[in-house]
């Protein structure tokens, strides 16, 4: 849990009373560029996400991904990636681990070897984790913006502003990597998906909504906070054309947990009209959440407004959940421990095991082995 302070950009201090996501510690290749204050006063920044797929790509239903062996780019059709490129990766560990002994001076001691601190004197291999900070769009610089889009083909960008280092009630307004793992899936599956009706709790920035958008035919991407809503509306917009050759459309509704109801007050922005109400009842099939337990009252909250909305959908529905287990030192404990993601656990057993002669539940775990279509860290946590 970090903050960045109010200091020199290239050298942030941190406190302790906010969040950080290593997504944006970790981008790739991509400076931040701050491009505007939000409504309450936070910077909002615009980062690039490299997809590994080209619109066209989705058009045709073509796998192809790009990827480097040895600094050399190649494409391989989507039946050849998952096993391949694990025994590569499994290849390279062995070397690695058995390599250990090149690390050694000559008395035996071990031979530290530190990394550069400027991203052009890294190896290529390594640039992917360097530590990127923020570049602030100032008056009289939009050139450089511009430059920074065009470098940026946009047929395999996806572009997102979010914010950074935020109190804990705003982490939806970052990107976390468990929407980055969901993405993968949908990618990977996105024939499954094709031409349904979907809702997305705790859409966040709108980058899970946003992929999903390129196969299904209606998405419903719901969070709560005017804020947070026209962040996630103004991402849809950034790339609407990933959408266009399926033709899919994606709405950014408000869905209050803590509410038993949809808010259907016309007046009220992100509002849902009952049109709306009655067709995600109707035609809804898939609803997917990521990285949004956290909290075990939210948690509790996402799980109550779940059973809501599948005990009024006119048909069956599977539901998407992705995390991270994030483990914590603890006194009360005296040990590493996940105490949300275990409520988690709990809370989803619980689900299953309800008997209300009404609805009923299976749970059943993604294996992690699917192929990965966007540039981000999928650590063994995921």
């Amino acid at each position: 849990m970090v903050d960045v302070a109010e200091k020199e950009m290239d050298n942030p201090t941190f406190r302790s009373d906010t969040v950080l996501s290593d997504v944006h510690l970790h981008c790739p290749s991509k400076s931040h560029l701050m491009v505007r204050l939000n409504a309450v006063g936070q910077p909002v920044f615009l980062s690039y996400f490299k997809l590994l797929w080209s619109t066209e790509d989705l058009a045709s239903g073509k796998h192809v991904r790009e990827i480097t062996t040895g600094g050399e780019h190649q494409c391989r059709s989507g039946d050849e990636l998952c096993d391949k490129d694990r025994s590569n990766v499994k290849k390279e560990g062995e070397i690695n681990s058995e390599g250990v002994e090149a690390l050694l001076d000559d008395d035996g001691d071990l031979e530290v070897v530190r990394r550069p601190r400027n991203a052009s004197d890294l190896p290529a291999e390594d640039v992917l984790r360097d530590i990127v900070c923020p570049v602030i769009l100032m008056k009289g610089k939009e050139d450089a913006f511009e430059d920074e889009e065009q470098e940026c083909p946009c047929s395999d960008v996806v572009k997102i502003e979010h914010t950074m280092a935020t109190p804990l009630e705003d982490v939806g307004k970052q990107v976390w990597r468990a929407a980055f793992l969901l993405a993968d899936y949908i990618l990977f599956k996105r024939d499954t998906f094709r031409s349904c009706s979907v809702l997305e709790l705790g859409g966040g920035t709108g980058i899970t909504s946003i992929i999903m958008g390129t196969a299904a035919k209606r998405v419903y991407c719901t969070d709560v906070g005017e804020d947070l809503l026209a962040m996630c509306e103004q991402n849809v917009a950034l790339n609407k054309h990933l959408m266009e050759s399926g033709g899919g459309e994606i709405k950014v509704k408000e869905l209050d947990w803590l509410k038993d109801e949809f808010c259907t007050d016309p007046e009220a922005p992100y509002s849902w009209t009952e049109e709306e109400i009655a067709d995600l009842f109707d035609h809804c099939s898939v609803i997917m959440a990521a990285d949004v337990f956290y909290d075990d009252d939210l948690t509790d909250a996402l799980f109550r407004t779940l059973y809501r909305i599948t005990h009024n959908l006119r048909n069956s529905c599977t539901v998407y959940l992705a995390l991270e287990k994030r483990l914590n030192f603890t006194l009360r404990h005296m040990d590493v421990t996940c105490e949300a993601y275990s409520h988690f656990r709990n809370t989803l057993n619980d689900l299953e095991n309800l008997q209300d002669g009404k609805m009923k539940y299976t749970v059943e775990p993604i294996k992690l082995d699917f192929c990965q279509f966007l540039v981000y860290e999928r650590i063994e946590q995921l």
